[in-house]
């Protein structure tokens, strides 16, 4: 029978021992992606005291969250999936981080919304490493632009950047890319890393882990 906490422990043990070869200080923060997993499955990691925990609908979120964020009143959410604009009130109220600001008109939303329920969420813009069509995300060329819109004039927490790379692509080589632009704008977090490719994501300066299927097991499907 798969054990998600037993999992968890496992892959912080694997994260730390890369971090250790690779003679880092700094530890990723692994988010622990729920969706589609009842809290019953989640429970004993909340009671493990882990405090990172990531869902990719909002609406899953405000069912899931809102009162188990009373009784764990440390724990940190997380929006790692595509937001609408139109739930942007709902996302700023249950959510501390977002992972996938892509868009002036969602950091419009965003702001707006802080300013009318005074909270600051912690945001990472969503990047189109891989220039791919199908992908949300801002385009490499326009970061720089995007991102001073976004800390000056709309005031945002932009703590950092995201990305998912090409899949079966040399993730590796777009990690890089990303935490050069990182660094080059001044960012100290990048959300890099889900169940398939946090490995390579940790070696390239991730210091927050995108994980779900690797710990939480294969998605419980609707009948």
């Amino acid at each position: 029978m798969h054990d998600p906490l037993k999992q968890l422990y496992l892959i912080k043990n694997k994260v730390n021992d890369i971090i250790s070869k690779k003679k880092s200080e700094k530890i990723p923060n692994i988010i622990v992606v729920t969706k589609t997993f009842p809290l019953n499955k989640i429970i004993p990691i909340l009671d493990s005291g882990h405090l990172h925990f990531g869902e990719n609908k909002v609406q899953e979120a405000e069912k899931k969250w809102y009162e188990t964020k009373n009784n764990y009143q440390n724990i940190k959410l997380h929006m790692v999936g595509k937001l609408q604009s139109n739930k942007a009130k709902k996302a700023v109220e249950i959510f501390d981080y977002i992972h996938s600001l892509d868009s002036k008109k969602l950091a419009q939303k965003i702001a707006e919304q802080e300013k009318l329920q005074n909270k600051k969420v912690k945001i990472f813009i969503q990047v189109n490493i891989g220039k791919e069509i199908q992908k949300a995300g801002v385009e490499l060329h326009e970061l720089s632009t995007f991102y001073k819109y976004c800390s000056k004039d709309l005031s945002l927490n932009i703590v950092g950047l995201m990305c998912l790379p090409p899949i079966n692509s040399n993730d590796q080589k777009y990690f890089k890319t990303l935490k050069e632009v990182a660094d080059n704008l001044n960012l100290n977090e990048l959300s890099m890393g889900m169940s398939s490719d946090y490995e390579s994501a940790i070696l390239n300066g991730s210091t927050y882990l995108r994980l779900g299927t690797v710990i939480m097991g294969r998605r419980e499907l609707p009948n």
